[in-house]
């Protein structure tokens, strides 16, 4: 099995069975769809379908700006996505153990809608399975996570999105390095936005 298909493995299914996304339209075609329905048209306006779509050199549907932990009393911890792969691969958060915080990201769209998208997030640490004088050292997942972004039009103001609070694990065994693996996906299937990342909990 190769590196990509163990990392999509990691992720798993993450539509409903028998789910199949509806036919990509560009926002003129948005636009021009069941004009007469009223409802329609409120929906395309909550969307922002109604404004013209953002301009720009980047060819990408959705730009992902920024990631960042926000944590009660103290600065908030970011993570810019607009650099290379391997450094952000380098880059290591520290959460202390116990602490309350909410993921924060900054996105813009543009171009066309996106719909659907989400943020996916896989979380592994080093384990030793046997007993013998040459364990086997192999990565355990010890969480996963999905949670809705929304869809979106294409227009020139950067979005801000919150998650939900989440409360880092605490005691002895909780301590250590963690290894993550993040990405930005919508239900075409898409990946707008795809890296490594690592933190450490600590009880300070």
């Amino acid at each position: 099995m190769s590196h990509q298909q163990q990392d999509d493995d990691d992720f798993g299914p993450s539509v409903t069975n028998g789910y199949k996304p509806g036919q990509k339209k560009t926002i003129d075609e948005y636009q021009k769809l069941d004009a007469d329905d009223e409802a329609l048209n409120r929906w395309k306006e909550s969307l922002g379908v109604t404004n013209a779509a953002a301009a720009g050199d980047d060819p990408h549907n959705v730009v992902v700006l920024q990631i960042a932990l926000e944590v009660q009393g103290r600065d908030d911890v970011v993570l810019d996505l607009t650099r290379p792969s391997e450094e952000l691969k380098s880059h290591s958060f520290t959460i202390k153990e116990g602490v309350e915080y909410r993921i924060k990201v900054l996105f813009k769209v543009q171009h066309s809608l996106v719909s659907g998208l989400k943020y996916m997030q896989v979380v592994k640490r080093k384990g030793i399975r046997g007993k013998h004088s040459l364990p086997n050292i192999y990565d355990l997942i010890v969480d996963k996570h999905e949670e809705m972004v929304g869809s979106y039009a294409a227009k020139p103001d950067i979005i801000e999105k919150k998650f939900a609070l989440e409360e880092a694990p605490s005691g002895l065994m909780a301590r250590g390095h963690y290894d993550a693996k993040s990405k930005f996906v919508d239900d075409d299937g898409t990946v707008h936005k795809e890296w490594s990342w690592s933190f450490d909990i600590k009880k300070d």
